[in-house]
């Protein structure tokens, strides 16, 4: 079900990828503020450990990258489409949104989904994903995890406002934006600065395609490939003796 015109806001969002700590504030923020279930997300924050290069002295060294995700609000949403009962709207700005009512818990719309930004509830047995927290939206509020970010990472705002935070970003790093799994033709609300860059495109492939977040998938998929480009370490030294009493 589509609803939307060309009327009030259009909400966006842009991260700042080249900001991100890893600190995790967005996602405990956004559960909270959601209630979003044990063991389920509509944020959730990806880390990456990569070999690279040490800028100063050229030395080998590892980085990790920190890739945010929550639901792209996609303008060709993939679920949508899949849902068969219509549970799934576009509303007029340009949120993507589950119509509790019509759910029937069929997992279409996960399965279609290649950003893993849905799941269904344990508790009210229905679809959730991020709704940009459209009832702080409606109280005049910014999302939770814009909120709450303490690197600033979050540019949201009103697309139509030339005004708004967003359009300021987009205006200053336009050039810089890209979107997650490009090849899937989503047209993400949702976009980037600093993937390519900051975060290797290869982080996105451990973002799942077809079924939700994994409560138990964590950062440990790179350090075999690590380890066999690091030397290994020195051996550990003696422990030191406690000093005797005199």
């Amino acid at each position: 079900m589509d609803s939307t015109n060309n009327t009030g806001p259009k909400w966006g969002m842009a991260l700042d990828l080249e900001r991100c700590i890893g600190c995790h504030a967005c996602s405990v923020a956004c559960k909270v503020e959601n209630s979003v279930s044990l063991g389920h997300f509509r944020t959730k924050v990806y880390y990456y450990d990569y070999a690279a290069t040490n800028p100063y002295n050229q030395q080998p060294t590892m980085k990790r990258a920190f890739l945010p995700t929550l639901c792209m609000q996609c303008e060709d949403a993939p679920c949508l489409d899949a849902c068969p009962n219509g549970a799934i709207e576009r509303g007029a700005d340009g949120i993507v949104r589950i119509i509790e009512s019509e759910c029937d818990r069929s997992r279409d719309c996960i399965k279609a989904c290649p950003y893993g930004a849905l799941h269904i509830d344990p508790i009210s047995q229905i679809a959730d994903k991020c709704d940009f927290c459209s009832h702080r939206l409606a109280a005049d509020m910014e999302p939770a995890c814009v909120e709450v970010c303490p690197a600033d990472v979050f540019a949201f705002g009103d697309l139509n406002d030339p005004s708004s935070r967003i359009s300021a970003f987009h205006e200053k790093h336009r050039k810089q934006l890209s979107v997650l799994k490009p090849e899937e033709h989503t047209r993400p609300l949702v976009q980037y600065r600093g993937l390519g860059g900051v975060v290797p495109r290869a982080m996105e492939h451990k973002i799942p395609k077809g079924h939700s977040h994994d409560p138990h998938s964590y950062e440990i998929d790179t350090w075999a490939e690590l380890k066999a480009r690091f030397a290994p370490s020195a051996a550990p030294a003696k422990a030191l003796k406690p000093a005797k009493k005199s």
